[in-house]
């Protein structure tokens, strides 16, 4: 016999053992109370028997791949099942009438106390007060479909919960709600902030009238997102540093692609209008890139006003032992550091022809941007790193200059680090959180 006519076959002894399941219990319930009694245990025993065989025929028909996790010893999802019964109410019937729990194979539910006991007869009046009883709960409202809307709300709180298992097992990027919470009152102490939170350059210095907890918490850094024109420009300094995997030539595998990255969460997942320049400021070395872009940058802002935030995007360089990546909910990411020039060194003191005007306000972005990560992602970012001279970060309030990675990084670990970045740079613009 061929597979197609064996499932019919089946399908039809299915078919045929249900329905005698359901004549022979409505043929029990028109016995009377004493033999009712006397037969209910056999009675269970064989429904349950046959509730088994049905289920086993359902799911070896419609669904052979629950069957075969079934008669490897494995659960029925408790979802899948509600989901049988609701398209076979006379197999969910069988179910119920013999015992069987949304929890597995079990006894039956204790008998309501109201109800009396077998080869009781129940009072006319309780019956009418039943009945009283039910009229009342619908004329409250707590009818059928209040009930339905429970049960949807449940179901759809499961799924939400089974999708975002589905998409971290996926390696889809889910934005943390608060992790842990850091001690303020203990880093108004300048030796503990500076510990916890600071490194600094052997070639600079920093001191307590500039990394005071309170004045670094109380700037306001909140950004509209309305408005025409651009709210963040992304830019980099040294456009050709590149990651292990970088393909030379290709500016979207290096530094360049993670700024797109970057901008394009922050457009599409927050809301931002961003402008990501790609200028080239060292293609013939480094040491000029910082003097090299700044009229471009200037330029660009003096012909974009709206602009409020301005984020230099770097890739750091460590000694080849030192891998700076992390595992982010399955994602290996890169980790990244916020980098702060004082204008300051500590043979010359402070650079007056460096000044910048701005530096409380770019301490504070960097400070509440460390804050968010050690909220929202513990471990990721590496403590803020404060330099002499300025970087070019005199030039908005809201500058951020950012060491994502490393060279030994791969691509992907950059690319991964925009999620939480895009997302800690939200907090700190909106004000949430």
């Amino acid at each position: 016999m061929d597979r197609r006519n064996r499932g019919g076959f089946s399908a039809r002894k299915l078919v045929a053992a249900i329905v005698a399941a359901f004549c022979f219990f409505s043929g029990i319930r028109s016995l009377g109370a004493e033999a009712a009694e006397q037969k209910a245990s056999l009675d269970h025993a064989m429904l349950r028997e046959l509730a088994e065989t049905a289920k086993g025929e359902v799911y070896r028909i419609f669904t052979p791949e629950l069957a075969l996790v079934r008669e490897d010893g494995g659960e029925t999802p408790w979802l899948v099942g509600e989901q049988m019964d609701s398209v076979m109410p006379l197999y969910g019937y069988l179910r119920r009438e013999s015992g069987e729990t949304d929890q597995g194979t079990g006894t039956a539910p204790d008998p309501d106390p109201s109800a009396g006991l077998p080869g009781e007869e129940i009072p006319p009046e309780a019956e009418q007060g039943e009945e009283t009883a039910r009229e009342e709960t619908l004329a409250s409202g707590e009818s059928r479909e209040s009930v339905e809307e429970l049960m949807r709300a449940e179901n759809e709180a499961a799924y939400r919960m089974q999708e975002e298992v589905a998409n971290q097992a996926a390696g889809i990027f889910l934005p943390h709600e608060r992790q842990a919470s850091v001690d303020l009152d203990a880093l108004r102490q300048y030796e503990t902030l500076l510990r916890e939170f600071y490194t600094v350059d052997a070639n600079t210095m920093a001191g307590s009238d500039q990394l005071d907890v309170a004045r670094l918490t109380s700037r306001d850094l909140t950004i509209e997102k309305e408005g025409d024109g651009p709210q963040i420009l992304i830019y980099h300094t040294h456009s050709q540093e590149g990651f292990v995997d970088s393909v030379p030539g290709d500016d979207q595998t290096n530094i360049q692609g993670v700024g797109e990255r970057l901008a394009r969460i922050l457009q599409d997942t927050y809301g931002y209008s961003v402008l990501h320049h790609t200028g080239e400021y060292d293609l013939e070395g480094r040491d000029d890139a910082y003097s090299n872009a700044l009229p471009q940058i200037e330029k660009i802002l003096a012909e974009n006003p709206s602009i409020q935030v301005v984020i230099d995007l770097h890739r750091d360089q460590m000694p080849e032992e030192t891998r700076l990546v992390t595992d982010l909910d399955g994602r290996p990411t890169a980790r990244f550091m916020f980098f702060n020039g004082l204008s300051r060194t500590k043979t010359t003191g402070n650079i007056a022809y460096l000044a910048n005007e701005n530096l409380e306000d770019n301490l504070a972005f960097s400070f509440q941007m460390q804050l968010k990560a050690a909220e929202y992602y513990p471990g990721l970012t590496r403590k803020i790193y404060l330099k002499g001279y300025r970087y070019n970060m005199h030039l908005k309030p809201r500058s951020l200059l950012i060491e994502l990675g490393a060279q030994n990084n791969t691509l992907e670990e950059a690319l991964n680090a925009c999620d939480p970045l895009a997302h800690i740079l939200d907090l700190v613009l909106s004000g949430e959180g």
